[in-house]
């Protein structure tokens, strides 16, 4: 082993390299499922800021470049010398093979979608694997040999080295990814990884997350007065009951009621948070200033970037009416938001592509005057709702389906008026109602209606109508990263229709959406 920095991997993260991947978060989050602790870093970091942190493990992400372009996003040379546990996936695995040695080549069409891995060779993350089992793969470029020191011991029929290591040094790769459900044995991956080849200790849980941000809360603010943007969700409601649990009545929610909310969203959040809580909460109708400012607007970005300024606008309002009034000495220098990490990831990043931008990421001014208070920024919504139940949050709010910042604006496609809201507002409650009905809300990550902003004509009576059809949208996830469309059964897809048709007026059609994520998004703006 060459000199220089060496690590001391004890106690310390096991940190994801993040080369851009859409799924980089999603691998600390199976890192974070085990129990081990996780943080992501740049590929820029050198391997002195990389030692400081003491890792128990590396683990390098996919990515949406070549290995073989120039310039091609590398790490530091010198991090596989630290002695440290290191596991490249996709793009990660290449680039090992690339710098200590090996060979990576376009070989043909690349691999993308499941497809069969056979084992040729023992490895300790494949123990007691079948011969043959389904990954999932999403690459151009393959490993075409391995470096000096390296076994192969994988191969699918586009990638002649799928998974390699070298057991010496520690250092494994695998260019299918683990870290997706469309792996079989994905997590067992994970979990050999962290168990066997870094002896990382079980110790990261909700509680320890709990602990954390309330202190980092408590640093960051000190004794200044906070605003927390609640909408009612269950992202916005477990970082008020976080704040809350740091700064008490430091903390003041704001409620803004944009007229693009769910039915009788408005009376459920005064209901649970100023009645039930006794949080100090501010509701303000602005249902007039969304729809104004709205108005004539089809490009989905724009409309999340209008929204997401006005929100903060209303924001800077309230903080001033609350100073100049006396109710809120002190000037609120701080705004909470529920943003987690889906919300940042899609927005774009250094390296990612933006996929959309939100309207509490990408949509923010350039001349904010708060300071961000994001205590769940890094978090899936699964580890959310823990947190949520952690905090005693009611079962109710905890496990609400996830609900778009910019409400029904992104579910009507096209221009955004009080009737097209009105009209998506009730078609979406006969969807959640008969989806609870049907004992389904918790088995779907996500069940509503989209409204296209067109007109197709029908035969209602003995007459002929022009109107808007509703789209039926329902998916099942664990992340949203990915998705699959939900197989409704066509029973309930029937009570839905012929509700909507019957009792919402100005919807003549209702459609199913049979689209997965990729290619589609959950919400189609």
């Amino acid at each position: 082993m060459t000199g220089g920095p060496q690590a001391d991997p004890t106690d310390g993260p096991v940190l994801v390299v993040d080369f851009g991947a859409q799924y980089a978060q999603l691998i600390a989050r199976r890192v974070r499922e085990a129990h081990v602790y996780s943080e992501i870093i740049s590929h820029t970091s050198t391997v002195e800021e990389v030692a400081a942190r003491r890792p128990q493990g590396i683990i390098l992400s996919g990515g949406p470049k070549s290995v073989n372009e120039v310039p091609a996003p590398e790490i530091d040379p010198a991090i596989y010398e630290l002695g440290v546990p290191i596991l490249g996936i996709c793009y990660g695995a290449q680039l090992i093979a690339r710098q200590l040695g090996g060979e990576v080549a376009r070989t043909g069409r690349g691999e993308y979608g499941r497809t069969r891995l056979t084992q040729s060779a023992a490895s300790p993350l494949l123990v007691d694997w079948p011969e043959a089992s389904e990954v999932w793969m999403s690459h151009a470029d393959a490993i075409t040999a391995v470096p000096p020191g390296f076994v192969a011991t994988a191969s699918c029929p586009d990638a002649p080295v799928a998974a390699f290591h070298d057991a010496a040094r520690r250092i494994y790769g695998v260019q299918f990814h683990p870290e997706v459900v469309h792996t079989d044995r994905g997590g067992e991956i994970f979990e050999r990884f962290l168990a066997d080849v870094c002896e990382a200790p079980p110790s990261w849980t909700h509680t320890s997350i709990i602990e954390t941000e309330v202190e980092a809360v408590r640093a960051q603010v000190g004794s200044s007065k906070v605003l927390c943007a609640l909408s009612g969700g269950v992202d916005s409601a477990v970082a008020a009951a976080l704040v809350h649990k740091a700064i008490g009545d430091q903390l003041t929610c704001v409620f803004v009621d944009t007229g693009l909310m769910r039915a009788d969203e408005g009376e459920q959040v005064e209901e649970t948070f100023r009645r039930q809580f006794h949080m100090d909460l501010v509701h303000v109708k602005a249902a007039d200033r969304f729809f104004a400012a709205l108005a004539g607007v089809t490009d989905p970005e724009r409309k999340r970037k209008i929204i997401g300024e006005l929100f903060i606008r209303i924001f800077e309002e309230v903080a001033r009416d609350l100073v100049s009034s006396g109710d809120h000495p002190g000037e609120a220098g701080f705004l909470v938001q529920g943003t987690l990490y889906p919300d940042v990831i899609e927005s774009g990043s250094a390296q990612a592509a933006t996929i959309k931008s939100h309207h509490n990421v990408g949509g923010l001014p350039d001349d904010l005057a708060f300071d961000l208070v994001e205590p769940l920024r890094l978090l899936f919504k699964d580890e959310v709702r823990a947190v949520g139940e952690e905090l005693g949050l009611p079962h109710e709010i905890v496990w609400r389906q996830p609900f778009p910042g910019p409400g029904l604006a992104v579910r009507i496609v096209g221009e955004v008026t009080p009737e097209r809201a009105a009209i998506l507002r009730a078609a979406d409650a006969v969807v959640v109602e008969e989806v609870r009905r049907a004992g389904l809300y918790r088995e779907l990550w996500q069940s509503f209606a989209v409204l296209p902003a067109v007109r197709t004509v029908g035969v209602m009576g003995d007459g002929r109508t022009y109107a808007y059809p509703v789209v039926i949208r329902a998916v099942t996830s664990d992340d949203a990263m990915t998705a699959d469309w939900a197989r409704l059964p066509y029973d309930l897809v029937e009570r839905i229709s012929s509700r909507v048709i019957n009792e919402v007026e100005g919807v003549n059609r209702v459609v199913l959406d049979v689209t997965s994520k990729p290619p589609g998004t959950i919400e189609w703006e």
